[in-house]
């Protein structure tokens, strides 16, 4: 069986308080989109141990410590998989604030419940993901999500960008996540981010911030000029997303995005439209 692992998008990041168990709390909207890493799940037979093949942008942990494996680990705690040979294709880039892991894992719980008929829930789904990772519940679900805690208390958004375009350039850093969040300071009184994100992107630009952004984006300047270069080709909303280092430039649909994507030649590039 074969699955389409998609990315995600913040938009809005607030790092809300740093917790006791040395996490941080923290408000978003995830917005699934359609750049996507290819997973292929085939059953070995019932005696049989795991396979793992990784191909495209190769990840440099070893099989057993992918996110895959360790959502399959989960599984086998509560259903009987056999062995599985688990094909990932990468294409969504690493380290860019995009949720590829989180997706990878996500999708290899969704597609084993499908696979073996096994009859899991969204919330039996999701409540696997969360021992994987902050962020896997999110992709159990996949559709536009508030999050607070560390990612996984989820929230139904009735935010819809159907229709628009987006483009997504991940200039090659990856950003450590720790240290990103040394680096961000806690902003005191301000609104909760699903009381001022309105239905309207173009009206996001001043009320609307990822608080990752501004550190990030003087470490590494690159980011800003890449937000700068959206903004003049007519983006509607542009953000860096996650802890970085990918922006996006959210247009409307009828936006030439392939002469957009001119602009940020040697970067990794890729535009759709948003569900």
């Amino acid at each position: 069986m074969i699955c389409f692992s998609n990315a995600k998008i913040n938009i809005g990041l607030h790092v809300t308080g740093k917790r006791e168990d040395g996490y941080h709390n923290i408000e978003t909207l995830f917005y699934p989109v359609g750049l996507a890493d290819i997973i292929e799940i085939l059953p070995m037979g019932r005696k049989a141990e795991h396979a793992f093949v990784c191909t495209g942008d190769l990840i440099d942990v070893e099989p057993h410590d992918n996110l895959c494996f360790l959502a399959l680990g989960e599984l086998q705690k509560i259903i009987s998989t056999g062995g599985l040979r688990i094909h990932l294709h990468k294409v969504i880039p690493q380290g860019a604030g995009l949720g590829g892991g989180s997706s990878n894992a996500a999708f290899v719980i969704r597609t084993v419940n499908e696979l073996l008929k096994a009859g899991l829930s969204e919330s039996e789904m999701a409540s696997l993901a969360a021992r994987t990772g902050s962020d896997c519940p999110f992709f159990i679900y996949n559709r536009p999500m508030y999050a607070e805690g560390r990612g996984e208390i989820l929230e139904h958004a009735g935010i819809d960008l159907a229709g628009y375009s987006i483009i997504i350039v991940f200039p090659g850093i990856r950003v450590n996540t720790a240290w990103a969040y040394s680096k961000v300071g806690l902003i005191k009184g301000r609104s909760p981010l699903r009381e001022v994100l309105g239905p309207d992107p173009s009206q996001w630009d001043k009320r609307i911030a990822n608080d990752f952004e501004g550190p990030v984006s003087q470490a590494y300047p690159i980011i800003g000029d890449i937000k700068h270069k959206l903004n003049n080709a007519g983006a509607l909303y542009a953000s860096m997303t996650g802890s970085g280092s990918a922006v996006y430039g959210i247009f409307p649909g009828n936006a030439n995005t392939g002469k957009i994507k001119d602009e940020f030649k040697d970067m990794f590039v890729w535009s759709g439209l948003l569900d």
